[in-house]
């Protein structure tokens, strides 16, 4: 059976919609309390006093920790900081305030109610200072970023002409953005002499443990990391923030384990979210219709304790043919919670401003913006200097088209419409980096013929349980039914973070090693065993399929089990490792895709609403074509919000998100989508991988935005460079 690639259930599935899945939130120990987190109401200054003395004589409260008695941690608590694990925290060291809703105070108590009563009652005193909250004024001091995800923050290759053919010179914008997965950050820390167990929901079991081992001071074997399911993750997950020592720090003060969730709105703050970006474009081109000359310059906000940036213009230096192309990344200091990595950061940005600046030249070059972008197509990355491990962006390109119907499209704005509704036809290119990172499995058989294989991975909702199952079910050739695949432990072989879209790429090799291993060990039991139907038989002519082994070409098979159970074999393991090899030098890795979208603007009241989008994307070998494409719908949904309604609002007096609730800071519900048509080129990457998978979970928001707004200029005349795209900006 061909299980790679197969449109398989989630094998998760069932525990999730039955509610037995166990998320952190629903760990409950023994002598469990509870803790509840107090936020700063200042976003610059200091705590001059703190009276928690009500608060400490409330009902079934434990303690109030606040930096007068709290753990005293090496180097105030920055002995973990390696990002993009280990941040910059505030831990109760010190009563410095650097941002509004910082943590200022643990309550512990016996119950969650006792505790957020007695929250409300510690009362604190600051000496506030004059917060820089006003990016246009504090973008004056801006300075650039030592590295961008590795790579230098500028680039530059060739001059940009000082004139051109045909130009445009532009300024787009994004906002504030915050995750909100369903599940919140939450950490159940239990002490159990020297050792530390965290119930933690975390894209980043491996990392979590280390950050957490050096912030407290103690052995990183000490710490032990559990989460097996992740209600969300979106890249706010990826790191270890303050919640999680403090957690640890109350349960070591009372002596109990404490179970600490945030609320909705300590979602805005204190666990990062997108920064927001001002983008200046300028892009040439000649007669010819080839690209002559990009910039792309990028400022981002970041925190006043730690250096955040938004990537945006990394897709810039390869995307397309160039040879005249300069980038740069500036960060602007704010009074703001540290921002963090949230889907697709920096491509899901900077392709709105790429993609939007390549659609006003076409229409400056009187050209379709689809044959601007494949006259452009590069020979190779022209940044690295180095070939495609694949790239078939010019079949997405022509399936997409074929399948949305991009050529009836007319191009003059304002002139195609259905009934009173304006009606838009746009598109943008998608894109997102290949990543890979060393990873290890183990594999076991049991003696009932179980095989049973684990990683240090985790799965945000993305199929992480499903498709390692089908991989090593296929390598082993045993039924899915047969095989169960753990993860979610630091004890574990280790995994990277699940970020980055790079856990398929990165663990399913891994897993198939080591299945193989094992596969190997057991074939060569059954070999020596004269009571086997494949005794003295060559390995290469045993197979193994629906977990029965045989000679190649006969009929007769014998359950693993029986072969387990006749040798008295109890336990068969092997573990692998793996990591990127030479190639990783020799090609550059990316996805691609294409996004069209159609959008209908009602011209009196300038709402927008998405009536169809059709994706077609180049992501190497899709290792289940149902969990795939839900990962693609999914990435494309947020796009949609990324491009008309996600928005944090800062008060640019206080320095707090005004709508920090999910009844202000809107998402896409069912209403808000149309007609979704994706699908992928599904051929095999050579080089990224041996199963030739690349990772997908954020090229599906990228491009999107673009696709979006070129729809909306083509359906109203109105050309909107700020995001996100409301009614107020098209009522002109």
């Amino acid at each position: 059976m061909e299980w790679v690639g197969a449109a398989v259930d989630r094998v998760d599935g069932r525990s999730k919609i039955t509610g037995t899945a166990t998320y952190s939130g629903d760990v409950n120990l023994a002598h469990m309390a509870h803790a509840v987190l107090v936020l700063s109401t200042i976003a610059s200054g200091r705590i001059t006093t703190i009276d928690s003395s009500e608060a400490t004589r409330m009902p079934g409260v434990l303690a109030v920790i606040t930096h007068l008695n709290s753990w005293k941690l090496p180097d105030q608590g920055r002995a973990g900081v390696n990002p993009p694990a280990g941040r910059v925290l505030t831990l109760l060291q010190d009563e410095a305030v650097y941002f509004d809703r910082q943590p200022v105070a643990v309550v512990v108590a016996d119950s969650l109610d006792q505790a957020k009563a007695a929250a409300a009652h510690v009362k604190i005193g600051y000496a506030a200072q004059a917060p820089t909250l006003l990016f246009s004024q504090a973008k004056a001091g801006a300075h650039a970023p030592e590295k961008v995800n590795q790579e230098s923050a500028d680039s530059e290759r060739g001059q940009i002409p000082a004139d051109s053919f045909a130009g445009i010179q532009a300024v787009y914008t994004t906002p504030m953005q915050h995750h909100n997965p369903m599940e919140p950050h939450a950490t159940v820390a239990q002490w159990q002499g020297d050792q530390l167990i965290l119930y933690d929901t975390t894209q980043y079991v491996s990392g979590c443990r280390t950050t957490i081992a050096k912030t407290l001071g103690i052995p990183r074997d000490n710490v032990r990391v559990i989460s097996p399911y992740v209600g969300g993750g979106f890249g706010c997950k990826g790191s270890t923030w303050a919640h999680v020592p403090l957690a640890a720090m109350a349960a070591r003060q009372v002596a109990r384990p404490v179970k600490l969730v945030l609320e909705r709105p300590q979602m805005f703050g204190p666990v990062g979210g997108r920064p927001q970006t001002e983008q200046h474009l300028l892009i040439q081109a000649d007669d010819g219709h080839r690209l002559t000359g990009t910039r792309h310059e990028v400022f981002s906000h970041t925190s006043m304790i730690e250096d955040f940036t938004e990537p945006s213009a990394l897709q810039t230096r390869m995307l397309y043919g160039c040879d005249n192309v300069q980038t740069s990344h500036r960060l602007v200091r704010l009074s703001v919670g540290t921002p963090t990595f949230q889907r697709a950061p920096g491509e899901a940005t900077g392709t709105f401003a790429l993609e939007s600046a390549l659609d006003e030249l076409a229409y400056r070059l009187n050209l379709d913006p689809l044959e601007l972008r494949r006259r452009n197509e590069p020979p190779m990355d022209q940044d690295k200097r180095l070939p495609w491990s694949s790239r078939k962006l010019l079949e997405c390109y022509s399936q997409g088209a074929r399948a949305f119907g991009w050529s009836s499209r007319n191009p003059t704005p304002r002139s195609m419409t259905t009934g009173k509704l304006r009606v838009g036809l746009g598109m943008a290119t998608a894109t997102y980096p290949a990543n890979r990172s060393p990873a290890a499995a183990s594999a076991a058989l049991t003696e009932d013929g179980l095989l049973i294989v684990k990683s240090g991975t985790q799965d945000l909702g993305t199929g992480t349980y499903t498709i390692m199952t089908q991989v090593a079910a296929q390598t082993m050739g045993f039924p899915l039914a047969q095989v169960r695949f753990e993860l979610g432990d630091s004890r574990f072989p280790e995994a990277p973070v699940s970020g980055g879209s790079q856990s398929a790429a990165s663990v399913t090799p891994a897993v198939q090693s080591a299945v193989a291993q094992l596969r190997r060990k057991l074939m060569e039991l059954a070999a020596a065993d004269q009571g086997s139907p494949v005794f003295g038989a060559p390995l290469e002519d045993i197979v193994i399929e629906e977990g029965a082994m045989g000679r190649r070409g006969e009929q007769r098979r014998e359950p693993v089990a029986a072969l387990l159970a006749r040798t008295r074999t109890s336990h068969l393991e092997a573990e692998a490792a793996t990591k990127p090899g030479a190639e990783k030098q020799r090609h550059s890795f990316h996805s691609f895709g294409a996004v069209f979208a159609e959008v209908h603007v009602d011209p009196e009241l300038g709402v927008v609403r998405v009536a169809r989008i059709v994706a077609r994307y180049d992501v190497g070998r899709l290792l289940n074509a149902k969990t795939g494409r839900s990962q693609l719908l999914g990435g494309i949904v947020m796009g949609v919000g990324l491009a008309l309604m996600e928005e944090s609002v800062l008060d640019q007096r206080h320095g707090r998100i005004v709508n920090a609730n999910l009844a202000e800071y809107h998402v896409p519900t069912h209403a808000d989508i149309g007609i979704i048509d994706v699908d992928v080129i599904d051929d095999s990457d050579p080089y990224i991988d041996p199963l030739g998978a690349r990772g997908i979970g954020e090229i599906g928001i990228t491009g999107v935005g673009g696709a979006i707004g070129n729809a909306v200029h083509h359906a109203t005349g109105v050309r909107v460079r700020d995001l996100p795209i409301t009614l107020d900006k098209l009522l002109t």
